[in-house]
């Protein structure tokens, strides 16, 4: 790894939603990003061709915002996300960049890297039964109502870089599932090179993914919900040991997390 090291962050997008829950447009979306200078970038909750986003690809968006040279986006639901029906995993898992058609509607997870990439992976990590309570608009009426939302099929993406690896992920909104998924993402990142860096809503508070996983947490701060937060979802764990600077977390004008960063080295 260069001496200068490798900037990740990780950004629970939120398609894209202000302080006043609406998503931006294409400008807004770069004006949001303008200033955040990382090598990597994990992005939770992007969509591609979403009437409630504009019909943007936020992934495009995204990448030219950071300037970055490659990404890719997994999506992790079909069609536009249903209040009143469970949703089917995309299977096999596929992975969509640059060089490919914005085939929406669709929502999920995206990795950015202003460095080239040697190789990208993918990899399903299952979905949960729960179903988690969440305020949104009803599409027959428009008005706020709360909803029984199921839980999404969860996945994984990697970007292989010059001396490193960083790993992507959102898992389940409920504990039980998402600490299952993150054993078996552990499982997985031990065939990935290392050093590995794992980045994203962990939906697991605090400490807690660190133990489980043997890992080194990067960065401790509260990071959800971003306008006030108290708990730290948004993790950077290194999976491998490396050497951590200048940790950083700090609220954009879109997501409802707060934005995570911290270079890495092994030297």
């Amino acid at each position: 790894m260069a001496a200068a090291g490798v900037r990740v962050g990780t950004l629970n997008l939120a398609s894209g939603r202000n302080a006043g829950g609406r998503s931006v447009d294409a400008a807004g979306l770069a004006a949001a990003l303008a200033d955040v200078d990382v090598d990597v970038l994990a992005v939770q909750e992007i969509d591609v061709g979403q009437p409630r986003s504009h019909g943007l690809s936020q992934p495009a968006e995204v990448a030219a915002a950071l300037g970055a040279v490659d990404w890719r986006f997994t999506p992790s639901v079909d069609g536009t996300p249903d209040p009143f029906r469970s949703w089917q995993p995309v299977d096999p898992p596929v992975l969509t960049g640059p060089d490919d058609a914005a085939d929406g509607p669709r929502y999920g997870i995206a990795l950015f890297s202003r460095r080239p990439v040697r190789r990208w992976s993918v990899h399903a990590l299952g979905t949960g039964q729960a179903r988690l309570p969440i305020r949104a608009p009803d599409p027959r009426t428009g008005r706020s109502r709360w909803w029984w939302f199921p839980d999404e099929p969860r996945l994984a993406v990697a970007a292989e870089l010059e001396g490193c690896t960083v790993v992507g992920t959102h898992l389940s909104f409920a504990p039980y599932t998402a600490v299952r998924q993150l054993l078996r993402l552990r499982r997985w990142a031990r065939e990935l090179p290392g050093p590995v860096v794992l980045a994203g809503d962990l939906n697991l508070a605090g400490a807690v993914p660190a133990r489980l996983t043997g890992a080194t947490r990067l960065v401790s701060a509260p990071t959800y919900p971003g306008g006030n937060p108290r708990l730290q979802y948004d993790h950077l764990l290194a999976l491998t040991p490396m050497t951590a600077t200048d940790p950083q977390v700090r609220v954009l004008p879109v997501g409802d997390h707060r934005l995570v960063t911290v270079t890495v080295s092994t030297a």
